[in-house]
C-alpha cells in the first residue's frame, strides 16, 4: 500500500498508556523519523486532550487539534491517514470500526477487544477495507525477548520441554477501570495476560489447551492503600493458576496472583532439554552459563545492519516507538507488520481461555476459543454490548 511519505496521525483515548505512545513518537522525531504528524488528540475528558496536545507541540511545533468525540473527529480532519487508540477494553471495538470502515489504517492498544466475538468482527472488517491493522503488543519487541527467541530458535537450550510463569504479590492500589470487569472485561490476566500470550507464542509455540483456577480473594482496592484506607470495591479476579499444553508437546505452568500478601517473588523462565532461558538471569546449560546482557550483546552483534535498522530504528530500543515507526512505515512503504489482528486474535484467545475454564471447571480448547464455540463467561459481555 504507496501513500505520501507522511502519515497523518489522530490520537484517542488520552489517559495513562497513550503517555507512552506520545513519548515513543517524541523518540522518534528526536532521532530525525519525522514521517508522520500528529494532527489531532481526542479523550472524553477534554483537559487530558488538550494536556497531550501540548506535550505533543512541545517536539512537534504544532498542536495537534483537540477534540472529546471521536466521530466529530472522524468527519472534521479530512487529511486524517491512520488513528492511534488506548480506550477502555470496553469500547475498543466501538471506537475502531467507524475508523477502518472510512478506510483509516488503526493502531490499537492491547488487547485487540473486550470479547473473541467483538474481536473477530473487527477483524472482518480490516479485511473488507483494506487497511494496515496493529495491535500494539510491545514486549515481545525489547532486545531481551528478541535475544531470548534468537537462543531458541538457533537451538541453545535444545528442544522445548517446559515454561514457567509465575508471578506472585500483592496489589492493593486503585487502577481506575481496570479493577471493575465491565470495563476491562477481567483483570490482570485479561490486561497483562496478552502480554504474556504473545510471550508464550513467539517463544514456545500456538498453545493447544489450558485448565485454569481464578480467584477474587479481596475484592477491595484502596485509594490509600498504604494504610487501607477509601475502600473501593473491585470486580475482577486477583489470583489465577493454570496449567497449559502446547500444540509441540510443551507443558506450561502459569500463575499470576496480586492477593499474596508478604514475600513475593516472580520466576519465568523456558527449558529445554540442553537448558534454560532466566528472565532476569540468563541462559544456563550443562556446558555455558551467560548473563542477560551477555546474551543480548551476542545476539545484537549477529545482526546485520538491515535487521538492526528494522528491529532497533536508529538504535531506538523503546518498544513502543519501535511498534510505533513499524505501523507508520507500514502505512507509507506496505512493510509487514508483526501483531496482525490476527495475532492479537490468537493471544487474546489464551487469556480468554483462563476465565472460559474457571466458568467451565474443565480445560479449554483455545481452538474452540478461537472459533466462538466456547463463550459462556463472554456472554454476558456480549449482550451488554448488544453483539450477536
Amino acid at each position: 500500500m504507496q501513500m505520501s511519505n507522511t502519515v497523518n496521525i489522530a490520537l484517542i483515548g488520552c489517559g495513562g498508556m497513550m503517555g507512552a505512545h506520545v513519548d515513543g513518537f517524541r523518540q522518534l522525531w528526536e532521532k530525525e523519523i519525522r514521517n508522520f504528524r500528529i494532527i489531532a488528540t481526542c479523550d472524553v475528558c477534554e483537559d487530558r486532550a488538550i494536556e497531550t496536545a501540548k506535550k505533543i507541540s512541545d517536539w512537534q511545533g504544532i498542536a495537534p487539534t483537540v477534540y472529546s468525540d471521536p466521530e466529530v473527529l472522524l468527519k472534521s480532519e479530512k487529511s486524517l491517514d491512520a488513528v492511534d487508540i488506548s480506550v477502555l477494553h470496553r469500547l475498543h471495538h466501538s471506537v475502531a470500526l467507524p475508523f477502518i470502515e472510512a478506510g483509516k489504517h488503526v493502531t490499537i492498544e492491547k488487547p485487540l477487544a473486550m470479547t473473541m466475538r467483538t474481536g473477530k468482527m473487527m477483524l472482518g472488517a480490516v479485511e473488507k477495507a483494506g487497511v494496515v491493522f496493529q495491535v500494539a503488543e510491545n514486549y515481545r519487541r525489547s532486545p531481551q525477548e528478541r535475544a531470548f527467541n534468537w537462543a531458541i530458535r538457533s537451538g541453545r537450550i535444545g528442544r522445548l520441554r517446559q515454561i514457567y510463569w509465575i508471578d506472585v504479590g500483592e496489589r492493593l492500589w486503585y487502577w481506575g477501570w481496570r479493577d471493575h470487569v465491565e470495563e476491562a472485561g477481567g483483570g490482570w490476566s485479561m490486561d497483562g495476560g496478552v502480554h504474556f500470550a504473545d510471550l508464550f507464542r513467539y517463544h514456545v509455540g500456538e498453545v493447544d489447551r489450558l485448565y485454569a483456577i481464578s480467584k477474587a480473594y479481596h475484592p477491595v482496592r484502596y485509594g490509600k492503600h498504604e494504610t487501607m484506607e477509601d475502600p473501593i470495591p473491585a470486580t475482577v479476579e486477583d489470583c489465577t493458576m493454570a496449567v497449559l499444553t502446547f500444540e509441540n508437546g510443551v507443558t506450561g505452568t502459569w500463575t499470576s496472583t496480586m492477593s499474596a500478601p508478604g514475600a513475593g517473588f516472580s520466576r519465568r523462565a523456558v527449558y529445554g532439554e540442553h537448558g534454560s532461558l532466566m528472565w532476569g538471569e540468563g541462559l544456563q546449560t550443562r556446558t555455558e552459563k551467560l548473563t542477560t546482557d551477555e546474551l543480548v550483546n551476542e545476539y545484537m552483534a549477529q545482526l546485520s545492519e538491515s535487521e538492526r535498522e528494522k528491529l532497533f530504528p536508529r538504535g531506538i530500543t523503546d518498544t513502543v516507538a519501535t511498534e510505533l515507526n513499524e505501523f507508520v512505515e507500514a502505512i507509507i512503504n506496505g512493510t509487514p507488520i508483526e501483531i496482525t489482528g490476527m495475532e492479537g486474535y490468537k493471544d487474546e484467545a489464551i487469556s480468554l481461555a483462563l476465565y472460559e475454564s474457571e466458568v467451565l471447571g474443565e480445560p479449554v480448547s483455545i481452538r474452540d476459543i478461537e472459533n466462538l464455540k466456547i463463550e459462556n463467561y463472554q456472554d454476558r459481555f456480549n449482550k451488554a454490548l448488544g453483539v450477536k
